[in-house]
């Protein structure tokens, strides 16, 4: 991916374009969302708490089967008398006040290892998607009145009242996301809202700084919007639910520092993930003149005739190939046929059977005159 050279900074205040930044290499990166969403996966287990049941949990009552003969379950039965608990089922999770299947246990695997290099490969690539404008509207931020990504303002890290916050994002185009934000919150649907997490929003803007001047406690009272240290960047807020091109706004001196932090030979040991290819138009590549020029030309393929497989009971043609008597035989046979027709169709008419009939009435009154 062609990378630019400059950004464009613009006043938190009025909003008005100013000086230009180098723009750091890590967004020429490789945008990588299969590895951002393992990784993401991975990290969103490492905050989980153990949790488990009790280890007597179903199990508190004394119970006994009453074994075979008195045609009832053999399941284990409250002992003791005067009262509607006695003989019922226990211990088993079928029955009621049981323990449940597969009782969980607090030594579960909670936590996942991340390597290293994989977890800086993954912040790279989310820290590059946020340039795009294409990846940033795709996960539904409201972004058409900011001019240039990536956003970057100057005079944000002084700001010290929300009220100046929200002149600040308005003065940039941002208002919008903070205000989606803001209207999504709602009940959380199913046993959640029981549970001390009883709203859901959706995230807005995330604003990266260099030097809390009173950024954060200016920019902490506006619902969904986030604030990181430019040296603490956190998969978990770059890409949210594993979903690459959050709306990040860079103050001037945090994305100055990103060069520090992900820049070449910024981390000792570590080889910076790159493209494979500079130019991903692989059709214009193979039908440049340059390329043409040098490649072999495609051979012309002996064109095989597969001979189709045909009935020789219904092709003639087919059947002189494998026996050549067959068309004398066939000739006979319409022979033989259309004598056969010639001759019934000559002895078969009217005259010829009115004859016959006569014949035979003739020869029966001789044969009575020679009789008398």
């Amino acid at each position: 991916m062609a990378l630019r050279q400059a950004v464009t900074v613009y006043n938190a205040d009025s909003g008005d374009s100013g000086a230009t930044t180098a723009m750091p290499s890590v967004f020429a990166m490789p945008i990588r969302s299969d590895v951002v969403q393992q990784v993401h996966t991975s990290m969103a287990m490492n905050k989980r708490q153990a949790y488990a049941v009790m280890f007597q949990a179903g199990h508190l009552c004394s119970a006994e089967s009453w074994g075979t003969g008195r045609a009832v379950a053999r399941i284990p039965r409250c002992q003791g008398g005067g009262t509607s608990r006695s003989g019922q089922g226990a211990f088993g999770n079928m029955c009621r006040g049981g323990r449940i299947f597969g009782a969980t246990k607090q030594w579960r695997r909670w936590n996942r290892p991340i390597a290293r290099g994989q977890r800086r490969f993954a912040t790279c690539a989310a820290i590059a998607a946020s340039a795009i404008p294409a990846l940033v509207m795709a996960r539904g931020h409201v972004v058409d009145e900011v001019q240039e990504f990536p956003c970057v303002i100057d005079g944000a890290d002084g700001i010290q009242q929300t009220k100046k916050a929200v002149a600040c994002l308005t003065a940039i185009g941002a208002v919008g996301d903070a205000n989606k934000a803001r209207n999504s919150k709602k009940i959380r649907a199913g046993q959640g809202k029981m549970r001390n997490r009883r709203f859901v929003m959706r995230r807005g803007p995330l604003i990266v700084y260099s030097a809390d001047n009173g950024i954060s406690k200016a920019f902490r009272n506006l619902p969904g919007v986030d604030l990181c240290h430019v040296e603490r960047l956190n998969l978990l807020q770059l890409a949210p639910g594993g979903h690459v091109g959050r709306f990040i706004i860079w103050t001037k001196d945090a994305f100055e520092a990103l060069e520090g932090v992900y820049g070449a030979g910024s981390k000792a040991g570590w080889k910076r993930p790159r493209q494979q290819m500079t130019n991903a138009d692989l059709a214009r590549i193979i039908n440049s003149d340059e390329i043409q020029s040098c490649a072999l030309r495609a051979k012309k393929l002996p064109v095989k005739n597969t001979l189709r497989k045909k009935n020789p009971l219904k092709n003639l043609g087919f059947m002189l190939k494998l026996n050549p008597y067959a068309l004398t035989a066939r000739r006979a046979e319409w022979k033989k046929q259309n004598s056969k027709s010639a001759a019934k169709k000559s002895g078969n008419s009217k005259a010829d059977r009115s004859a016959f009939y006569e014949t035979l009435i003739a020869e029966e009154a001789d044969e009575s005159d020679d009789d008398e």
